[in-house]
């Protein structure tokens, strides 16, 4: 009896081939992309762009209590669309624990000022200590320019 003797593994190549966990890390890729914006806790508004506005660096923490306001008079609380006339009670519920009675408006900026003016009103009679207005900075080109300083003895258009 001879003994038959395999060649078979010397041929086998150890490579990993990485096409296909490439492929599949594209797709998920492409499938965060698509989902991320979908994943806001945001109402979408169009903010009003002023130029002498404060950063609110409070407004952006997780647990800051915002008001928006769309341009048809929608009003939420949160990411929760609820009546004008909840959201007195609803802000007192939220704002109950915390040492800091501020609300954040974002209203659009097309949005009626008899409905911001409401909400404001509500958000008072609710115990709110200081109500603060999101908006967005302008463009860079409208801008206003700096104010050159100019010498008293100069003569007007130099």
């Amino acid at each position: 009896m001879a003994l038959a003797k395999r060649d078979v593994g010397k041929n086998v190549t150890s490579d990993i081939n990485v096409t296909p966990m490439v492929d599949v890390m594209l797709v998920l890729l492409i499938i965060f992309m698509v989902i991320t914006p979908m994943l806001q806790n945001k109402v979408n508004v169009e903010l009003v762009k002023a130029v002498s506005s404060e950063p609110l660096p409070d407004a952006d923490k997780e647990d800051s209590v915002k008001v928006a306001i769309t341009r048809d008079g929608r009003v939420y609380l949160g990411a929760n669309q609820i009546a004008l006339a909840d959201l007195g009670p609803k802000t007192q519920d939220l704002l109950q624990n915390k040492p800091s009675k501020t609300v954040y408006i974002r209203a659009d900026a097309r949005a009626r000022y008899g409905v911001v003016m409401d909400a404001i009103d509500n958000l008072r009679t609710a115990g709110v200590d200081e109500v603060g207005f999101l908006t967005e900075p302008p463009p860079a080109n409208l801008a206003p320019a700096p104010a050159t300083p100019t010498s008293p003895n100069a003569p007007p258009g130099n």
